[in-house]
């Protein structure tokens, strides 16, 4: 695929993104998730060789195709690495996924409710190599805890200045301002990100669309007109703790809305499985986030 074959899918393909992006803090986890316990590694860099081995697994797998899953968002390790002796993001595209990746570096402690982004140092090299191996966007994460608007503002702000900086390194930004859907003023801090958001996306200079990475709303349909902005490329959906089951129901229910799901897709995934098993577990969980993304409740 070319940059513009790219942008057409993520446009307008059906289907969804597969968030395989867990990185740091959260690898242990994801890789307790899949069978294999922490004694199992002595260092970072076997950890990492674990869950890169997953991840070629899934994208390897028949199950895996371009037909559903038009996207991939993977974690820098994972980007350098290779799937079947190609590199990872080549692998992606040679099956019809879009790659993208991980760009933040975690989060900063909470201030005003929210959770900005870590410095990211050296980040004009990163685009840089991540464009040289043929990735399409990146995909950078926030954190809003409480409905404050001066913190919500902030983060909005802040992944503006980012979106910038990866729209001049010739990417396609996915801005995640992620609100906790535990939170009990989740359906205002809905609505004051909806507010900020918009007012970014007008402010934006030149005619460069972004992606923009959401929480379900509380209130249905709530960023519908971010789907409907003409700065945005796609709106695509967090799963953000929500079972499969619940995350897909309550997908269904947003027009415009398509998954990025993470533990969502890959909680029934085992180490310890067949590679039959593994495949038809994994086709119907894809088959299952994508109909919550294409096919919407009435």
């Amino acid at each position: 695929m070319q940059d513009q074959d790219m942008m057409t899918k993520i446009a307008s393909g059906k289907g969804f993104i597969a968030a395989l992006d867990q990185s740091g803090g959260s690898t242990p986890k994801a890789l307790k998730g899949y069978g294999i316990e922490e004694d199992a590694w002595s260092n970072d860099d076997e950890m990492f060789g674990l869950i890169h081995q997953m991840r070629s697994r899934i994208i390897s797998s028949p199950a895996f195709t371009g037909d559903k899953v038009i996207g991939a968002i993977l974690f820098e390790k994972t980007m350098d690495g290779q799937v079947n002796g190609k590199a990872t993001p080549q692998a992606l595209i040679d099956k019809g996924v879009v790659p993208f990746i991980k760009i933040d570096k975690g989060l900063e402690d909470e201030a005003n409710g929210v959770q900005l982004m870590k410095p990211m140092p050296g980040l004009d090299t990163l685009l840089a190599r991540a464009k040289s191996l043929g990735v399409f966007g990146t995909k950078e994460r926030s954190v809003i805890n409480l409905a404050n608007r001066e913190g919500i503002a902030a983060v909005v702000a802040q992944q503006f200045d980012v979106a910038r900086q990866v729209l001049a390194a010739g990417l396609v930004p996915i801005i995640e301002p992620e609100v906790n859907i535990k939170s009990a003023e989740r359906a205002e801090a809905d609505a004051i990100l909806l507010e900020e958001i918009t007012k970014a996306l007008d402010a934006l200079p030149g005619d460069d669309k972004v992606m923009l990475k959401l929480s379900i709303p509380a209130e249905p349909n709530l960023f519908k007109p971010l789907v409907d902005h003409p700065r945005v490329l796609r709106v695509v959906a967090l799963s953000g703790g929500f079972s499969r089951s619940e995350a897909c129901a309550e997908l269904a229910k947003n027009e415009g809305m398509i998954a990025s799901f993470s533990r969502a897709l890959l909680s029934d995934l085992r180490h310890q499985m067949s590679d039959a098993d593994f495949d038809a577990a994994l086709g119907e969980a894809i088959d299952e986030i994508n109909q919550a993304s294409t096919v919407k409740a009435a």
